[in-house]
């Protein structure tokens, strides 16, 4: 099935669904999560987001953020939101099916506890689908995504296991309960042209890494012979000429076990991160009355600091999505949102 299909059949276990801050208003079954996300100085929103409760069991949620780049990177993005929650659960029954048939013919002495077998299954669905999402996008023919393309970072929670699979340079954190309030940790690796790892994988293919005289210090990733394209990220959903030289699509996968200190998950496109901390995100996330307000409070705290630093036009769109793991608690992280 193509990103470009219509209606797709729904695999029961995706649940309650949000794409963005407007589905909240009319889906009431969403609690204790929110979704927002601004334009910035573009003609389009290239970002994308998406939540669902319910995901793949009675308490399983599914956060994703997808941050679109290039001249249809806005179709990428949307393409993804609407088909990766699918393919996943999709792949999670493949898995599991291919699994149960093969334990039938182990001793079972030398079965794996469920738990383990559980968090392998959703490991590798979401390894399978990433890779299936990606053939989609090469599929298209209506639309060019040689120089197009998309960043994505999920967080997948089935009981108390939280998975992340990040792709790019979006940024998920967590914000967790200390002795000086609630501190965020960074739960992804914004994976960029300069980070060592992903810079020898793109020379090795014969990209080229590098950063321009008006950006030092923003390496990015180009062609072997001209300064084309000039992407900010070392992997990506699209990007389909990049693919050739060192850009890939297979995501980071990193796994926590949520412990009652655990507060909450928000996963961010980059247009966030470039203007606040984590720490200043955990601030506003904790400053919040009510959970359904904390992703547009991170959004409008962020423009406000674009607004700041630029001109329209060059400011990034910015998205959010948040989750509480508790019920919500007045608490302060250990620092003041100053800047």
């Amino acid at each position: 099935m193509g990103v470009n299909a219509s209606a797709p059949v729904i695999p029961e276990g995706l649940g309650s669904v949000i794409y963005d801050q407007d589905g909240m208003k009319i889906n009431h079954q969403i609690k204790s999560g929110s979704v927002h996300s601004q334009r910035g100085g573009k003609v389009v929103n290239q970002d994308s987001a998406v939540l669902c409760q319910g995901y793949g069991s009675e308490d399983g949620v599914l956060c994703g953020v997808f941050d679109g780049h290039g001249k249809n990177g806005h179709f990428v993005s949307k393409a993804i939101k609407q088909r990766l929650p699918l393919l996943i659960i999709d792949q999670k029954n493949a898995v599991s099916k291919a699994n149960e048939h093969y334990s039938e013919c182990q001793s079972t002495t030398f079965k794996s506890s469920l738990p383990t077998q559980e968090l392998r299954e959703w490991e590798e669905a979401c390894m399978n689908a990433f890779e299936e999402m990606d053939e989609e996008i090469k599929m298209v023919k209506k639309l060019d995504y040689s120089f197009s393309g998309s960043t994505a970072v999920i967080a997948l929670k089935q009981g108390d296991d939280l998975l992340i699979a990040n792709l790019g340079d979006s940024r998920a954190i967590l914000g967790t309960k200390g002795e000086n309030g609630v501190t965020a940790v960074q739960l992804t690796i914004d994976l960029k042209p300069g980070t060592p790892d992903e810079a020898d994988r793109i020379r090795r293919s014969r990209g080229r890494v590098f950063a321009l005289k008006d950006e030092p210090g923003m390496e990015r990733a180009w062609l072997p012979r001209i300064c084309s394209p000039g992407i900010a990220m070392s992997r990506a959903f699209g990007d389909c000429v990049m693919k050739h030289y060192g850009i890939i699509a297979t995501p980071v996968i990193t796994h926590h076990c949520i412990t009652s200190d655990d507060q909450f998950i928000l996963l961010a496109s980059d247009g966030i991160w470039d203007v606040l901390s984590n720490e200043e995100v955990a601030s506003i996330v904790c400053s919040v009355e009510h959970e359904e307000m904390a992703a547009k409070a991170v959004v409008d705290a962020a423009v406000a600091e674009w607004k700041k630093k630029v001109l329209f036009d060059k400011r990034d769109d910015c998205t959010a999505v948040c989750y509480f793991l508790q019920k919500k608690v007045h608490t302060q992280t250990h620092l003041p949102l100053e800047r």
